[in-house]
């Protein structure tokens, strides 16, 4: 291995130790996200089905999922 890219190589694994030890004598508060991401996320998923299932079923939007019989040719006239 060349001597730059061992360097860099036990640099980056000295810090990624460095990291570790900290976080792991650093005791965890629980953080906004913690304590009601999840609601908020259920809470936004909630939502978002209901606003589409109201546009789905109440609005009469005509949706043309599929143009298979419905698309008819015209007549073709030579000039």
């Amino acid at each position: 291995m060349l001597p730059l890219a061992r360097t860099a190589v036990r640099l980056s694994a000295r810090g990624t130790q460095w990291i570790a030890a900290r976080q792991s004598h650093h005791k965890h508060a629980s953080d906004f996200h913690d304590k009601y991401g999840n609601v908020i996320l259920l809470g936004g998923a909630l939502f978002c089905v209901s606003i589409w299932g109201y546009v789905a079923t109440q609005t009469g939007i005509e949706w043309n999922l599929s143009p298979v019989g419905k698309v008819t040719p015209k007549e073709w006239r030579e000039k």
